[in-house]
């Protein structure tokens, strides 16, 4: 949610922002302006009445001392006209608020000035690239016929348990699963990071806290009857774990990792781009969440890149970094990075991290304030958080840049540990 003095001072600035994100509602700005009017000036109405309505008390109470009781009874009834208009003031005014705020939560952040401006993700900007795309001297296979081959997931069972996008890992499968995740919460509390164990399902107020609600409702997953979300990443649960507290100045940078499966509907996704594991509806990520001082949120997103980074490096898949372009960030990130590894198989990039900032925004509709020590008012802090870092993609990698001339797959040394065996085959 966007600091409403902001909006009250730049409205038009405003308007660009949500424009250059690719929201043209822009005449959102002017109700909230023209709620936020009636506010101010009920508020100031209701304040003049609780003065009349104190000084009137305190005459009464001296005519009752003095024995002017008639006249006492008099002004009982004007201060019975006063709390009633009062009342009504009250109550235009909460409901007045109450419209403020829900037209705010529709209001997407500003990027930050050194996001490229964009529509669509081919304005997103190559800003880094890293490793050599591997090639091979035959025909190379994609992951969904290397997973049949080596049976390591069950696509088909886990559709008639479930439905599409739900699968089985099997086997080596399964094992190679939670060795990356293992591997990823490993290098993260080794760097810092509080490993947390999260819920798999949250409430409205924790969507509403992290943008995903009302902006993504119908792609989360919902229960009846008691309205919780099945969550589309650790991100929302990890955020909120702070929600309404107030933090001191000292321990902030908080900096927390934590692997939980995500859920997500993606309603409208077809065609090739889906095969295999290249987009599922439950797939498993490690997230890293930062809470910081305002002053360091951008040097705290190039290190939380630099960590998702270095795991690419580790594993020795060949990626590149992209700068995303104002209309393909999001609707709650000032500045986003994305990561993309080379899949041999497809012969195409493939999205396996997300790094964001999202500067007070989402501390804004959370209330997670740090107490400053030197004094004065709480202040929001910055959130940050990045994928550290998906597996369905990043598995596919694994297997297509692994595959042998013989139909093994090798796997990188560093997850030989993990997984007790070296290769697939």
């Amino acid at each position: 949610m966007l600091d409403i003095q902001l909006i009250r001072t730049t409205p038009d600035a405003v308007k660009t922002g949500m424009l250059q994100k690719g929201y043209a509602n822009t005449e959102v700005v002017d109700k909230i302006l023209a709620l936020d009017d009636f506010c101010r000036k009920t508020q100031r109405e209701a304040d003049d009445l609780l003065a009349q309505g104190n000084a009137l008390s305190r005459e009464i109470g001296a005519m009752m001392k003095s024995g002017q009781q008639a006249e006492a009874e008099n002004l009982k009834n004007e201060s019975t006209a006063l709390k009633t208009a009062s009342k009504a003031l009250s109550e235009q005014l909460a409901e007045a608020e109450k419209e403020r705020h829900g037209l705010m939560l529709e209001i997407p952040n500003l990027p930050n000035a050194s996001a490229p401006i964009g529509k669509t993700e081919a304005e997103n900007q190559v800003v880094f690239e890293w490793g050599t795309k591997q090639t091979f001297d035959f025909e190379a296979l994609p992951h969904w016929e290397l997973i049949q081959k080596h049976d390591l997931i069950d696509f088909e069972r886990g559709a008639k348990v479930t439905g599409a996008g739900f699968p089985f890992y099997k086997g080596k499968g399964a094992k190679l699963q939670r060795a990356l995740i293992n591997f990823f919460l490993d290098q993260a509390t080794d760097k810092g990071y509080t490993e947390l164990q999260a819920p798999y399902m949250v409430n409205e107020a924790s969507g509403i806290g992290t943008g995903q609600l009302p902006d993504k409702e119908g792609q989360m997953y919902e229960t009846i009857p008691d309205r919780f979300f099945m969550i589309p990443t650790a991100e929302v649960p990890v955020t909120n774990y702070y929600r309404d507290d107030i933090l001191n100045e000292g321990q902030l940078p908080v900096q927390f990792c934590a692997y939980t499966p995500c859920f997500r509907r993606e309603a409208g996704s077809y065609g090739k781009d889906v095969r295999g594991l290249n987009r599922l509806h439950q797939f498993d990520k490690v997230e890293l969440v930062h809470f910081v001082h305002p002053d360091k949120s951008y040097e705290a997103l190039e290190i939380l890149r630099e960590n998702a980074e270095a795991l690419l490096q580790k594993l020795g898949l060949a990626y590149h970094r992209l700068l995303m372009c104002t209309g393909d960030m999001g609707f709650t990130q000032t500045k986003k990075y994305d990561l993309e590894v080379w899949s041999a198989g497809q012969s195409r990039w493939l999205e396996v991290s997300s790094i964001s900032n999202f500067e007070s925004f989402q501390a804004r509709r959370a209330n997670i304030r740090f107490r400053p020590q030197e004094g004065g008012k709480p202040q929001f802090v910055h959130t940050l958080n990045g994928s550290g870092l998906a597996l369905p993609r990043i598995v596919a990698a694994l297997l297509e840049n692994g595959q042998q001339a013989d139909g093994s797959i090798k796997l990188p040394e560093v997850l030989h540990s993990y997984c007790g065996f070296t290769e697939i085959k």
